[in-house]
């Protein structure tokens, strides 16, 4: 009888090891590109409002030049999406106005603004780290 448990524990105990190594050899996915083109700077005009789901983010784009912000909510990272005059978070309720400041908690910081580069030929060039 001893012997049979000290056998299951021994077995057990290499299945633990096992998965333990496999989990702290685990490669996580590379990570996403930092910078994304957005194609030539025309042709987001004066006022327009243009959505990003692929980074995710919203390029907003005015008479004094172009913002972008990021649409990952401050408080615990999901994706907010559009509302009436501004976005929510789906999540826990979190609401910021046009330009991205909190209307609304439980989030306490703005949404994140991006960089943005506009290179020599015109491209605009988003940086999301």
């Amino acid at each position: 009888m001893k012997m049979t448990t000290t056998g299951l524990l021994g077995a057990a105990g290499l299945l633990g090891l096992g998965a333990l190594l496999r989990f702290l050899d685990y490669e996580a996915e590379p990570p996403a590109n930092t910078v994304v083109d957005l194609g030539s700077s025309s042709q987001y005009p004066p006022g327009s409002r243009t959505m990003l789901p692929d980074v995710p983010a919203i390029l907003i784009s005015s008479e004094k030049g172009f913002t972008a912000l990021s649409l990952i909510c401050t408080h615990l990272g999901c994706t907010v999406e559009q509302a009436e005059n501004g976005f929510q978070c789906p999540c826990h309720g979190s609401r910021y106005a046009a330009d991205g400041q909190v209307e609304r908690g439980p989030a306490r910081l703005p949404l994140r603004k991006l960089g943005l580069e506009t290179t020599s030929d015109g491209r605009l060039l988003l940086h999301t780290d």
